[in-house]
């Protein structure tokens, strides 16, 4: 039987701002996206009966209707009338929890991946109305490479990638609940809001220094106030030299973002002393590129 292969990277926020909590519960936001190659491994395999069959060598991660990979496999298989069955095997990397979008980066490799399989035809558009339906950070995984997201995170416009630079991402050993900080944060008291035409002219320009002047995230006033390991990784990240350092998402993921080799490897270094999960990574350039 065919057998499809995809890779689901993780996304970091290179700009994340909330304007305003909407009506519906959700709140306007205003965010710059790109993808890191951390990257989980997907395989998707065609098999007999009308089922989904999702495995794991990752603890503590579930394997059933809770999971957004299977979630996704639910929805294709329900919007596209498909009643063969497939299982998936995943390959987790990503740390859980982490303000990196793992688990809707998984979700979005399920709704390329079976699109594939089952030779569905579905546009990335399509692919992307449909993500937007399993959480907000699955049509940016989906699409890939670097976009402003705005709405709820589900409206995308796609946004020049960052130059190659090396990232360090370090995790602290907690787990942030997004819907938790978003719950605390006090919209009408940010007092100051990342500018997203800074972002973006640093991105058109390819300025490595003009993006990690440009960082920015509103949620950390919330997440670093409940959680001081994250705050202790961002002042150790920026004392080490990192050229540009920033909360990833709701947290508690740090990146730093450096243009050298050698100074990644420095700050990893200095990181492992008290934070196991530290990663040295590359940004992602998009696939046009």
């Amino acid at each position: 039987m065919t057998i499809i292969y995809e890779k689901a990277p993780a996304k970091i926020n290179l700009l994340l701002d909330v304007l305003r909590k909407r009506e519906d519960g959700y709140h306007e936001v205003q965010m710059v996206m790109t993808m890191v190659d951390l990257a989980d491994r997907l395989e998707l395999e065609e098999i007999d009966g009308d089922r989904i069959l999702l495995t794991t060598q990752a603890l503590f991660i579930p394997t059933d209707e809770k999971n957004l990979a299977f979630q996704a496999a639910r929805l294709v298989k329900e919007r596209c009338g498909v009643t063969r069955g497939v299982r998936i095997r995943l390959d987790k990397r990503i740390p859980v929890a982490a303000g990196l979008a793992g688990g809707s980066s998984d979700a979005a490799a399920v709704l390329r991946g079976l699109n594939r399989l089952w030779g569905l035809g579905l546009t990335l558009e399509e692919l992307e109305a449909m993500g937007a339906e399993l959480g907000s950070d699955v049509p940016f995984c989906v699409r890939q490479g670097t976009a402003v997201a705005t709405g709820r995170g589900e409206k995308l416009e796609s946004a020049p990638s960052p130059p190659h630079c090396w990232v360090i991402l370090a995790k602290p050993p907690v787990n942030v609940s997004t819907a938790d900080i978003y719950g605390k944060l006090k919209v009408n008291e940010i007092a100051a809001h990342p500018s997203l035409e800074r972002m973006l002219k640093a991105l058109r320009e390819r300025s490595f220094q003009g993006i990690c002047d440009s960082l920015g995230n509103v949620l950390e006033t919330v997440t670093l106030q409940l959680y001081p390991e994250v705050a202790q990784i961002k002042e150790c990240m920026a004392k080490l030299g990192a050229d540009g350092v920033l909360m990833s998402g709701s947290g508690p993921t740090v990146f730093g973002l450096v243009a050298k080799e050698s100074k990644a490897a420095r700050i990893y270094n200095g990181l492992r002393g008290f934070c196991k999960e530290v990663y040295v990574v590359r940004m992602l350039a998009s696939s046009a590129e």
